[in-house]
């Protein structure tokens, strides 16, 4: 990709290096480890329930609730922004760059639209973070929060990708735009509707539902690749390969096998292989946020 030149978004929150809320995942193993020993007494009780709050208000007894997050304090006492990503950290920076470029796009379709975008924040975490949708680890991989309009990555996923088969920096690219793609349903109040027909939905109708949300993302992707490269030329020859890899690459039945697992269809929540890639192509290769329709296109699929 051709991202150095680029412009860099302000709407990055580097909180790598912070404390894990709760003292990460590791802070409740040790919990759970010390509980046999502290069960036995009454004493050992009463330092168990108050190790437990400790854990559960994530270091925040005295500053809100347990879903808030810490503010950085500077020298005068005010309270500072959360810190942006350092200009030799190249992976941030690229990171900084595809945030502000799909800022540019959907800003852009929104608008002919006629309304407006409404940019996510994209946070940098290491190993653990508290969002508005709960405390998460980095094994489940970059998510969407829409509790607080914010997509979390850990840039450790890069070696991920790479593992599954899928190098590149825009494989890379093509996870941070979905990850905005959800931001994007979010905004359009897709994501609403979905949830409470899941809510409504017997377990093999809500992850087909599922499927359907996830794979409209990938299409959303395309979009923003589409505009990408046609308005700012940021793609290089090889970078689409790189993408309809990286989707394939997450794509359930993949993922299945690897785990060592029989490919099951019902237990899909994001797409097969085959259906990730066609979806990110045909975003790409129409740039027409209306050929997303993922729901009218797989309603009589049965997937």
């Amino acid at each position: 990709m051709r991202w150095q030149k680029g412009r860099r978004s302000s709407n990055v929150e580097d909180r790598r290096g912070e404390r894990a809320p709760g003292g990460g995942m590791g802070g409740l193993g040790n919990l759970l480890a010390l509980a046999p020993f502290l069960l036995r007494s009454k004493k050992g009780w009463l330092i168990l329930l108050a190790l437990a709050a400790v854990y559960y208000f994530g270091g925040h007894l005295f500053s809100g609730s347990p879903g808030s997050q810490s503010t950085q304090v500077g020298p005068d006492g005010q309270p500072q922004a959360p810190a942006q990503p350092g200009a030799d950290d190249e992976v941030a920076q690229f990171v900084s760059v595809v945030l502000a470029d799909t800022e540019d796009t959907w800003g852009k379709l929104f608008q002919q639209a006629g309304s407006q975008y409404s940019t996510p924040k994209l946070v940098l975490y290491n190993e653990a973070v508290r969002s508005a949708c709960g405390l998460s680890s980095a094994a489940v991989g970059p998510f969407y929060c829409p509790g607080d309009q914010k997509v979390y990555l850990d840039l450790s996923f890069l070696n991920e990708l790479k593992k599954l088969g899928a190098p590149g920096d825009f494989a890379f690219a093509y996870v941070i735009a979905h990850e905005v793609g959800h931001h994007v349903q979010n905004q359009m109040g897709t994501s609403a509707k979905v949830q409470q027909a899941r809510m409504q939905s017997d377990k093999v109708t809500a992850n087909r539902l599922s499927v359907m949300l996830e794979l409209q993302a990938d299409c959303f992707a395309g979009v923003w690749a589409y505009y990408a490269h046609r308005d700012r030329q940021m793609l290089e020859p090889g970078d689409i390969e790189e993408g309809l890899r990286a989707a394939a690459a997450v794509g359930d039945d993949h993922l299945q096998r690897r785990s060592g697992h029989a490919v099951s269809p019902d237990a899909f929540t994001h797409g097969s292989a085959e259906q990730r890639a066609y979806w990110f192509r045909q975003g790409f290769t129409s740039g027409d946020v209306n050929k997303c329709n993922t729901f009218a296109a797989l309603a009589g699929q049965g997937q």
